[in-house]
């Protein structure tokens, strides 16, 4: 080659070399690669990473013999002008010609023949080309491999962090949920035992195309790792909410014993109101029943047991049933204040109702006066009849009316 043309290869050459280099470190310094060759692997993954790492190790045994290449270019070419032109037929026969031994197979003592003398050098292109295969193969198996640790480590952090907060609560919420904690917990550690024995087993090259594009752009199966973030994310709502009841369990116990006392209290008021104005009103509603004395003792039971989820129904149950007695306690105040009331608004009617006769001149008139004394009795016993008692002091102003008409 001409002189220019020489030194325009060699600082091709050189830069090259540089590349593959720090490529070749790179690919070793990371961390898959680090992990896989301390890892006890299985399946797809131990026979892809059994040719792979068989693979690196031929790519550095070329590497260094191409680097001895391009390292005696890069002294052929750093000295004067004259030795250049000297040298110049052995860097031009290294630039172009077979020079980089590469490493011969490994085959069996029993199957070599005794004159083999191995595989001839190649030039620094087919070194570069061998170097690039291999790689490429390399790269496929890291690249897949770190692209499933990322698809699959995601969910199987967020189970983690689930159970790692769930840990500190779980004991003593009961046996169901501590087998269901044992049996998430030994889920995820299978799930992510496998993905790191195997994680090729999980990941799907996409169909067509160049091995590189199918390394790159496959798919992860994370179906497992989803299934275990799933169940461990519904645990620690689980596990959440029962121990809020068990937290609350003892508060909600005692507030419950003393809502009845109060329930009680009010109901013995309302039925002193009601016998106060049954004497004076009939017809009244009837008295609801006093509340249950709450179940305190299985209550307690099942807070001691572990049971909070049961607690918790009961618990439920027995607040809801108070709460109808308050309501029916409430509902039996208003009403007998209501009749009373009513009475008394029928009593103010009458008078009202008489007091417009007497204007009319009309006081002494025999049918009005016996509507009159007719309300006026059903008003002024006791008890009361209030259907009657509001009916004839309609009769009564019906009748006050007429004779207004008539007048």
């Amino acid at each position: 080659m001409p002189e220019q043309a020489v030194a325009e290869r060699v600082a091709a050459v050189l830069g090259e070399r540089d590349t593959i280099q720090a490529n070749l470190l790179e690919l070793d310094g990371s961390y898959v690669k680090q992990v896989l060759e301390g890892a006890t692997l299985t399946g797809q993954t131990l026979d892809r990473w059994t040719a792979a790492s068989a693979a690196l190790a031929r790519l550095w045994e070329t590497f260094l013999a191409y680097s001895a290449v391009v390292d005696r270019i890069a002294a052929l070419s750093s000295g004067n002008r004259r030795q250049a032109r000297k040298d110049l037929p052995e860097l031009d026969a290294l630039l172009t010609k077979g020079c980089v031994q590469l490493p011969a197979a490994k085959v069996p003592l029993a199957r070599r023949d005794l004159a083999t003398a191995g595989r001839p050098p190649v030039t620094l292109t087919a070194a570069v080309g061998a170097m690039r295969r291999a790689f490429t193969e390399v790269t496929e198996v890291t690249s897949a491999v770190e692209s499933v640790w990322a698809a699959v480590g995601a969910p199987l952090e967020a189970a983690t962090a689930d159970l790692a907060r769930c840990q500190p609560l779980v004991a003593g919420l009961g046996a169901e949920i501590e087998a269901e904690f044992r049996e998430v917990s030994t889920d995820l550690e299978a799930v992510r035992a496998a993905s790191n024995a195997d994680p090729l087993a999980l990941w799907y090259p996409l169909p067509g195309g160049s091995a590189a594009r199918a390394a790159r752009d496959g798919r992860t199966d994370t179906s497992a790792a989803d299934r275990v973030r799933e169940r461990a994310a519904a645990l620690a709502v689980r596990v959440a909410d029962v121990d809020r009841v068990r937290q609350q369990a003892r508060r909600r116990i005692d507030d419950l014993e003393a809502a009845v006392a109060v329930a009680r209290a009010a109901r013995g008021d309302a039925v002193a109101a009601w016998q106060q104005a049954s004497a004076r009103i009939s017809a009244l509603p009837p008295v609801p029943p006093a509340p249950g004395e709450p179940p305190l003792a299985s209550l307690g039971a099942l807070a001691s047991r572990g049971q909070w989820s049961r607690l918790a129904a009961e618990l439920d149950r027995c607040e809801a049933e108070l709460a109808a007695a308050h309501a029916q306690t409430d509902s039996l105040h208003r009403s007998v204040a209501a009749a009373v009331d009513k009475r008394d608004e029928l009593r103010g009617l009458l008078r009202a109702y008489k007091a417009k006769a007497g204007r009319l001149g009309a006081a002494e008139d025999a049918n009005l006066v016996a509507r009159y004394d007719q309300a006026y009795g059903l008003l002024w016993t006791a008890p009361c009849d209030l259907a009657a008692a509001e009916a004839a002091v309609a009769a009564y102003q019906r009748a006050i009316l007429a004779t207004e008409r008539r007048r």
